[in-house]
């Protein structure tokens, strides 16, 4: 593998990137309610100073020239703003509430989980919690401790008089509303950040730290870099749309799974090099990692067996780029999640440096298709052929001699002749 190009490791606003990380953690935004948290997000921008729109359904697409302003070519740096959360289901008779999961997540890490309600009103929204249907033990006793998990063994305990659907109905509560829980971030003294919803606002503060760094040093970039905040990763539509026909590489920003047989770690960065839908990008994936190692940073590789990002939604929806996926460790992800601030300035640090570098193969990849000769294959992907077989090689006839058997046959039983070993379905008639 060519060493890494040389880029600057840039210095990163931590005080900035932690007073957004807690901003972004503190807004709830569960997919499908996330107009809100774009509108913080657009305010960071234009204090940054990078000019952006929104699609129309909402996803916002920043651009950062390059050295050579109005040239299209470039690349991508994806991260998402809406979180897992639920949604109401059913009014239930006795005053609480039935829900189901927005994203995937497990109901057992809400159970106790502290939510908001949002009706339709932006002015009537309550609070409650996620209980278990058997949540006493004076009532229920063992019984507790054998309750099943899942959404149809919750429901939500709403903090008002309620003790009937007609009581719900008159609070403006509806099916189909969203609860989102509570985040509660807290940073510690020792520099680990806990709190629901890490993924993937820690990537968004991440991110923009690191285009922060870039806008402020003035360091020249040989390509154009969009920014693209997507609304809908948590239920797989990601960067499906939104990602321009020029970007020749995208790499996502998401959460790296800390976990037991896992080699993510809360104070480092990861490269994922495979998820549930296959391989990253060799090439650059290959490149982020030794551009991370070449600046001294914690840098992992990883493979997440049970786990989606924007890449895939990209992909599936035709985008023809390298797609590679950096994540910032994140122990319990989808549930009370913990990061550390080591995490998130790591992936910060890598970011930035990666603006900085060329494309991974910048003659190649300046246009969409070419001849096959310019194809940059085996120079920095090689392969050792296989060994030519030749399965009716009289070497691989196995005859050790056998003094019982031979005795008993009347001598030598050699194989038979080669021309007649060779008859059959592939040989001659």
């Amino acid at each position: 593998m060519t060493p890494p190009p040389p880029a600057t490791d840039l210095t990163i606003d931590s005080t900035w990137m932690q007073e957004v990380l807690l901003e972004l953690l503190r807004i709830p935004s569960p997919t499908g309610r996330t107009d809100v948290i774009m509108q913080h997000v657009g305010e960071r921008l234009e204090e940054i100073g990078l000019s952006f729109e929104l699609t129309r359904r909402g996803a916002l697409v920043a651009r950062l020239e390059g050295a050579q302003p109005g040239v299209p070519l470039d690349r991508a740096v994806v991260v998402h703003t809406d979180t897992i959360g639920c949604m109401v289901t059913a009014l239930k008779d006795d005053g609480r509430l039935a829900v189901t999961q927005i994203g995937t997540h497990s109901s057992r890490f809400s159970e106790g989980t502290r939510v908001s309600i949002f009706t339709d009103d932006p002015d009537r929204t309550y609070t409650g919690t996620i209980l278990p249907t058997k949540a006493s033990g004076h009532a229920f006793g063992d019984e507790i401790d054998t309750h099943p998990h899942g959404w149809e063994h919750v429901e939500v305990r709403v903090d008002e008089k309620v003790h009937s659907r007609g009581d719900l109905q008159d609070l403006g509560i509806q099916v189909g509303d969203h609860v989102a829980q509570t985040a509660y971030p807290v940073i510690t003294r020792s520099g680990f950040v806990t709190s629901r919803h890490l993924d993937d606002k820690a990537g968004v503060a991440a991110a923009l730290a690191a285009f922060k760094a870039v806008v402020d040093s003035g360091a020249p970039l040989e390509v154009g870099a969009h920014l693209l905040i997507t609304i809908a990763e948590e239920v797989g539509h990601g960067a499906s749309s939104g990602l321009d026909h020029d970007v020749a590489e995208m790499v996502s920003v998401d959460s790296a799974v800390v976990a037991p047989g896992q080699h993510s770690t809360e104070t480092g960065v990861t490269i994922a090099m495979q998820d549930l839908h296959g391989p990253f990008d060799y090439h650059l994936s290959r490149r982020l990692h030794a551009l991370g190692r070449a600046h001294g940073l914690e840098v992992n590789r990883d493979v997440f067996r049970y786990y989606r990002s924007d890449v895939a939604a990209a992909l599936e929806a035709g985008a023809e780029t390298r797609a590679a996926l950096i994540g910032f460790g994140v122990d319990a992800t989808h549930g009370h999640e913990r990061t550390h601030l080591d995490a998130v300035m790591a992936t910060a640090r890598l970011i930035a440096l990666y603006l900085q570098t060329p494309l991974t193969f910048g003659t190649w990849d300046a246009e969409p298709k070419g001849p096959l000769e310019r194809f940059p294959s085996s120079a920095v992907q090689p392969v050792r052929r296989e060994p030519e077989l030749d399965p009716e090689s009289d070497e691989l006839v196995e005859n050790e001699p056998f003094p019982e058997l031979e005795e008993e046959l009347g001598g030598l039983h050699p194989p038979p002749p080669r021309a007649e070993r060779g008859r059959g379905a592939a040989g001659p008639e």
